[in-house]
């Protein structure tokens, strides 16, 4: 049997986080894991942004990660699941790639929108997707409705 002693919780603050969480939750409570909570902080949003606006947004990306981190983090806590945080800037896919091999991170647990046929295909590009093909740990993905 496996044992997973970190688990990556990659989180947007989403309201489908949630489930996400429940099941992170439940990994790292069976397993005795530390929880490791990351946001990225999109770098194309705010490089997309007129020069006069790239501050106020870089800004709102930053306050809206650190409410999605808490927002896990009280719950983990609650839960009584250790929890180290991050955020970092960068490309959403390549940032977790990276933060899952530094941190030595066992599975990664993500959410995605149940999708099949063409809406599928038209969404090959997502996050966890690109995720799921770059990293050499389990993946575990659920479904957010």
């Amino acid at each position: 049997m496996e044992t997973y002693d970190d688990i990556l919780l990659p989180t947007d603050g989403s309201k489908g986080t949630e489930e996400t969480v429940g099941h992170a939750l439940t990994l790292a409570r069976n397993h005795d894991a530390t929880l490791h909570v990351l946001y990225v902080v999109d770098r194309r949003r705010f490089l997309a942004a007129d020069k006069e606006t790239q501050d106020d947004v870089i800004e709102a990306l930053r306050e809206q990660g650190e409410v999605a981190i808490d927002d896990v983090t009280v719950t983990a806590e609650d839960a009584g699941v250790t929890v180290e945080t991050a955020m970092e800037e960068g490309i959403p896919h390549k940032t977790i790639q990276k933060y899952a091999t530094n941190n030595d991170v066992d599975v990664v647990t993500m959410g995605t929108h149940g999708q099949t046929g063409r809406d599928r295909v038209a969404t090959l590009g997502s996050v966890t997707e690109r995720v799921l093909k770059g990293v050499d740990v389990p993946v575990l993905v659920v479904n957010i409705e």
